[in-house]
């Protein structure tokens, strides 16, 4: 009777077992979806990824677009080689000055809600190119009321010193209104947000060599 009780449990344990699924440790059944999700899991981080860095790229095309407008040229950056894009790993500024590296890293920071970083920054470039003394003064207060006075939309993370400096200087405006909130968040980005987007996912694709690259090298 223990036999026949024995043999009736491993049928009920076969019929029990999905089809394709692989036992894992402890008789627990792990089925090939759930194999998967990870791998489902990388892919749909890359999507999200390139579809962020497309709406900067296609910003950044917009803006040359304009510039270059009695050209009649509009500008595209391509996906730059392993090669271009493992250079960014050398220094920040390497990775700012490129326009495709730029983008990456704006996506990133988008995905980590801190894009309000890289938006100074650039608003601050903006800022100290600007020649006319109207221009730079209402530069200089919307960049205070984006970015640096309390509940603002996209305040950054600085002491209230610094705030309260700003508040004052941008009264007489001029290029350095904002330069030591810059090179705060710049610290900020290059000591932080920087070495993880180094880690990141879509960073570590674009640095990946094609296949047919290590066939050609006998790899």
């Amino acid at each position: 009777a223990s036999a026949e009780r024995a043999a009736m449990q491993s049928a009920l344990v076969l019929l029990a077992v999905p089809h394709g699924g692989r036992m894992e440790r402890g008789g627990r059944r792990r089925s090939e979806p759930e194999e998967n999700d990870k791998g489902r899991m990388k892919r749909t981080i890359i999507k999200d990824w390139k579809t962020r860095l497309s709406y900067f790229l296609q910003n950044s095309s917009n803006s040359n677009k304009r510039k270059s407008k009695k050209a009649g040229k509009h500008r595209n950056y391509f996906r730059p080689s392993p090669e271009e894009a493992q250079l960014w790993s050398e220094a920040f500024d390497e990775l700012l000055a490129n326009k495709y590296g730029l983008a990456a890293f704006r996506a990133f920071l988008k995905s980590e809600f801190c894009e309000e970083n890289i938006e100074f920054w650039l608003a601050c470039e903006d800022f100290k190119k600007t020649k006319s003394p109207q221009k730079l003064t209402l530069k200089a207060k919307k960049i205070y009321n984006d970015f640096i006075e309390r509940e603002a939309p996209k305040e950054i993370n600085i002491d209230f010193q610094t705030k309260n400096m700003i508040a004052q200087n941008i009264q007489e405006a001029t290029h350095t209104c904002f330069s030591v909130a810059q090179k705060r968040v710049y610290s900020l980005m290059e000591n932080n947000s920087y070495p993880r987007f180094l880690e990141s996912e879509f960073y570590q694709e674009l640095c990946k060599k094609t296949p047919i690259s290590r066939a050609a090298q006998g790899t």
